[in-house]
């Protein structure tokens, strides 16, 4: 049965719980991961059981060491730039970015690499992991825009610029390894140096100023709502170990389990992209 916009009875309950829960506690930390970008075609790490899909992800340490191993990311960045550049907000950021405007909700604290919030409208974005939109220099520190990048890419390699492959998570595809081969790997306009996203790798630390910006955000908050998370990575986990600890009551919206089911003071099992328009249809004028 639906409602009377057309809305699944289950989602309108689902939203109706969630809004309640922000008119109780309108300053909250939203917390989003990868589940949220789904919908916008960005495939996500985990499985509902938070088990990791496919191979383990290339770890900071390595790439700075291992040319091949640079090789081998832009190869695959270079092919699934096409799907992450093309990607746009869903209906659930747009909800939080309308629920932000609407002083509904305090600030987003996301996991996600692809700048989804800022180009949806959300304002007060703290982007824990960085964006993968930009690329920095190891040597001079210069700063590049990855879409200005990719044209140095494509002109280097041209034989990989018609090759289709499996989209995987933040840009990286799947491809067949020896196109890697002979791939001409970027280097700085500037100096020649090493590039890299501005993203935290595997294996790297969240820069010690955003993590205090981080948790500065959850002191003030009065509650914490996770969105599209399994809180696998502890760098997300952690806000709620602090919300706990803390006596804030934690919400989460998210398709299958997540690390801190056992700390929630409300859960629902849905799918952002269609319970969160409805939740900013309940909150805001």
């Amino acid at each position: 049965m639906n409602d009377e916009l057309g809305n699944p009875l289950g989602e309108h309950h689902a939203a109706t719980q969630l809004a309640t829960f922000l008119e109780q506690y309108p300053h909250a930390l939203v917390l989003t991961g990868a589940g949220l970008s789904t919908a916008s075609g960005i495939p996500d790490y985990r499985d509902r059981d938070g088990v990791r899909r496919g191979r383990l992800p290339i770890q900071g340490p390595e790439f700075r060491r291992d040319p091949a191993i640079q090789r081998r990311y832009w190869a695959r960045s270079m092919v699934g730039w096409r799907m992450m550049s093309g990607a746009a907000p869903n209906a659930g950021h747009r909800a939080l970015a309308a629920l932000g405007a609407d002083n509904r909700i305090g600030s987003i604290l996301t996991q996600n690499v692809d700048g989804l919030h800022t180009q949806a409208g959300s304002r007060d974005v703290l982007e824990l992991h960085g964006n993968i939109h930009h690329v920095t220099c190891l040597g001079c520190g210069a700063n590049f825009t990855r879409a200005a990048l990719q044209v140095q890419l494509e002109a280097d390699n041209p034989g990989l610029r018609q090759v289709l492959a499996q989209p995987l998570p933040d840009g990286d595809a799947e491809i067949d390894p020896d196109a890697v081969t002979g791939f001409t790997a970027p280097a700085c306009v500037h100096c020649g140096g090493m590039l890299m996203p501005d993203v935290v790798f595997f294996g790297d630390n969240v820069p010690a100023a955003r993590t205090a910006a981080a948790l500065a955000r959850m002191e003030a908050a009065d509650s914490l709502v996770v969105v599209g998370s399994s809180l696998m990575v502890y760098s997300g986990f952690r806000f709620c170990r602090l919300a706990e600890a803390a006596g804030k009551p934690i919400a989460a919206l998210n398709l299958g389990r997540t690390r801190a089911d056992d700390m929630l003071a409300l859960k629902i099992e849905a799918s952002a992209e269609r319970v969160l328009p409805i939740v900013a249809g309940l909150l805001t004028t």
